[in-house]
């Protein structure tokens, strides 16, 4: 697999671009007396797109993104963007990070630092992880596909080759949203590579068919039948003419702004105030990526290809993965254990947090490495190569401080193999965004 070198350059006309359309948008109007019930609150827009037109500095964050390595590669047609940074004192163990909608890679960037040098971060006593953060195709700085069939099963097969590519014959992987969709996948289709698999989602489109559900089971999925008719309308838009939405969210940044906000508001622990649990700039860097790559209309496109191509078990089948799952309070739908555990054939650690919603990384970044980095798994002699020493070096992406630490899952022993080649990276930074 041939990488490049990474940094994210967006070109100056591009975001006097932005500004310009900001100051030309054309309000709606609101009924006075409905605040977010029927959407995004205008005030709070307006406010949030003036100082996005005047106050929020893009290169600040570029930098700070930057911060982080960064490469492409071309893999089944598809030129994937990816984070990779290695454990600060080597050996560490592989993990991939998948991000979902409407977030992006930069869900990752507080608990990166925190999983490669735990040491540093207040747990001299867990374990230390090789980080691979990559971007869906379709969203942010990956390509988008041209043609159907980019769907949940289509990206771990593409992961599962960054892996190896990266010299990586076994990894543990996690994921919320559609990364809990991937990651899934990744048991479904490649575990004999797996090492674990830790989920702080599991959407009730997991179910595995011909099964009959507890009465818990069913007063759950009944809560999920209620989120799905209160909040869902958005999904069912990108699951059937979203291109006709995306018209509208490419050309205009309050739109696009708009769309995305109300989901980081709804399914967030916020208590309806958003940014309780987010700076104006994070979620300003989430949506301005989305605005400069253009990729609104490539990442809902997921949501078809998931249609047509559901995450099922079939009956009697079950992921032979060693499984985890971080329970948030505020998260869209939390499925009982009883639920989960039909789907695993080992289910060792399943944990209730305190605090936190749908953006875990984001909303509980303190709380969020020892579970999402949940795998303490015994190192073999042959299994201490199978990394290198980290030879870049990455300053912390600054995060609030909240909450507690998340829980180490111990899986089971695993021997694993060496990689088969090492990694090498090519000199050619690519500056373009497109």
């Amino acid at each position: 697999m041939q990488t490049s070198a990474f940094r994210i350059a967006i070109p100056e006309p591009a975001i006097a671009d932005l500004k310009e359309r900001l100051a030309r948008t054309r309000w709606p109007d609101q009924l006075e007396d409905t605040g977010w019930d029927t959407g995004t609150e205008m005030s709070y827009l307006r406010r949030l797109a003036d100082y996005w037109r005047d106050g929020f500095d893009w290169r600040a964050q570029e930098a700070r993104l930057n911060r982080f390595a960064q490469f492409t590669a071309d893999i089944d047609g598809h030129n994937i963007h990816f984070i990779h940074e290695r454990a600060r004192g080597g050996h560490g163990i592989p993990l991939i990070l998948t991000h979902g909608w409407p977030g992006s890679f930069v869900e990752m960037m507080k608990i990166i630092p925190m999983l490669i040098d735990p040491a540093s971060h207040g747990a001299p006593d867990a374990p230390a992880f090789d980080v691979v953060v990559p971007s869906l195709p379709g969203y942010g700085f990956s390509s988008r596909p041209r043609r159907t069939g980019t769907d949940c099963a289509a990206i771990a097969d593409i992961w599962a080759k960054l892996m190896a590519g990266l010299g990586y014959d076994r990894f543990a992987a996690q994921g919320g949203d559609w990364g809990a969709g991937v990651t899934f996948r990744l048991g479904q289709r490649h575990a004999e590579r797996l090492l674990g698999i830790h989920f702080n989602t599991l959407p009730a489109w997991l179910r595995r068919s011909g099964i009959e559900f507890t009465e818990a089971e069913t007063a759950a999925l009944a809560v999920g039948a209620k989120w799905n008719e209160d909040e869902n309308a958005y999904g069912h838009m990108h699951r059937t003419k979203p291109q006709t939405l995306a018209y509208g969210l490419t050309d205009s940044p309050v739109g696009l702004a708009a769309w995305i906000l109300e989901k980081f508001r709804s399914w967030s622990d916020c208590d309806g105030e958003i940014e309780s649990a987010f700076t104006r700039d994070e979620l300003l860097t989430n949506i301005s990526i989305y605005w400069f790559t253009a990729t609104i209309s490539s990442s809902i496109r997921l949501y078809r290809e998931a249609r047509f191509n559901p995450n099922r078990l079939e009956s009697g089948e079950t992921i032979a993965v060693p499984a985890a799952m971080a329970c948030f309070p505020r998260e869209m739908w939390n499925p009982p254990r009883s639920y989960v555990a039909r789907m695993f054939s080992d289910l060792p650690r399943w944990t209730e947090m305190p605090r936190g919603g749908h953006f875990a990384a984001m909303e509980q970044p303190n709380c969020c490495p020892r579970t999402c980095a949940p795998f303490s798994v015994p190192w073999s002699e042959d299994a201490q190569h199978l990394v290198k020493p980290s030879t870049t070096s990455t300053a912390p992406y600054q995060s609030r401080d909240q909450g507690d630490a998340w829980e180490i899952l111990h899986i089971r022993k695993t021997e694993m193999a060496r990689p088969q080649k090492p990694t090498t990276y090519s000199n050619n930074p690519a500056a373009d965004y497109k």
